[in-house]
């Protein structure tokens, strides 16, 4: 099969993004690697670090390893490893933006980001709420999924950055129905599993104990699973969160969908924090990012750890020869 091209963003050039694609060129992939980035700054920091590295112009061949292929990106100022600056802001939202515009129109076949800092984009002037948002916007994507997945386990999220007060008025149907349906579509179409199996987490705890404590699983989670189980989808739940994670269920489902954030995601860290993916559903390009932030005080050091952005790129590859078959 043809290799995969994959576009690399690294992110906020202050942190440890420049110095992951750096390291990650310093190996042989089967997919062609191409960086978004500025070169002088690129080579900056390889220089820092004390690895040879040839940058060389896009081509959409493989590399050998010690060269990096990119599409040059200007205009960045000066970058002191680990320490932010908010002139560098809309360097990192116009890599992003060139990046998805590669996907969209075939010249790349996929995402993968490096950690952005979105603090400093903000205090630039820039709302920015994340990598999610900024991508679902830039493809026109009705809404956006949240899936981190490692070779353990895959959890989707109903509700992501939201104050734990705000989760349950975001728990409504049209939500956990079009969550559920997008996680459906993009298991069968982008991760090769045909008739893939569906555990939903309830609410509240215990489900909400009949009532007891919460009538979301009743009034919204229950007849969303019920309506859904009747056009075909192989749905279990909804599940206490404190049973839905045991060998038991897992061994059973293709995906877990928690109604929010830390329902579900410390479960998936802990199985495989370092080799866990991000992954964006229900956009029209395929995007996988790492699982850490920007980690400035290793920036220069080389004393940072590749697995997460190995795991991505490699997740991302899988999917892009998946949707190829």
């Amino acid at each position: 099969m043809k290799p995969s091209i994959l576009a690399l963003t690294p992110g906020e050039p202050a942190g440890i993004g420049l110095d992951l694609a750096i390291m990650i060129a310093q190996q042989q992939h089967a997919y062609c690697l191409v960086a978004i980035v500025d070169p002088g700054a690129l080579q900056e920091r390889a220089n820092l670090l004390g690895l040879a590295l040839d940058i060389k112009e896009f081509d959409g061949s493989i590399s050998n390893p010690g060269e990096l292929q990119i599409v040059p990106v200007t205009g960045l100022k000066h970058v002191n490893p680990g320490q932010l600056d908010n002139k560098n802001a809309a360097y990192v939202l116009e890599t992003l933006e060139i990046a998805t515009q590669g996907c969209l129109t075939g010249q790349f076949d996929a995402l993968v980001t490096g950690p952005i800092q979105k603090s400093i984009i903000n205090d630039a002037g820039i709302r920015f709420s994340g990598h999610t948002e900024f991508l679902a916007e830039k493809t026109g994507a009705e809404l956006p999924v949240m899936m981190l997945a490692n070779e353990m386990l895959r959890v989707a999220l109903v509700t992501t950055h939201l104050p734990l007060s705000d989760v349950a008025k975001t728990i409504t149907h049209e939500k956990v129905e079009l969550v559920t349906r997008i996680t459906h579509s993009d298991l069968i179409q982008k991760f090769g599993i045909p008739n893939p199996k569906i555990a939903i987490c309830g609410l509240n705890p215990h489900a909400g104990e009949s009532g007891h404590l919460g009538t979301e699983e009743i009034e919204i989670i229950t007849p969303i699973v019920d309506q859904l189980k009747a056009q075909g989808f192989d749905l279990i739940g909804p599940l206490p969160a404190d049973t839905a994670f045991t060998p038991n269920i897992l061994d059973q489902v293709d995906t877990v969908i928690a109604m929010y954030h830390d329902q579900g995601l410390p479960v998936v860290k802990a199985l495989g924090f370092g080799k866990t993916v991000n992954i964006t559903l229900g956009l029209p390009i395929i995007r996988t990012s790492v699982d850490h932030g920007t980690a400035l005080s290793l920036a220069a050091t080389g004393q940072i750890e590749t697995t997460s952005l190995m795991t991505a790129l490699a997740m991302a590859d899988d999917m892009v020869q998946q949707q190829a078959q």
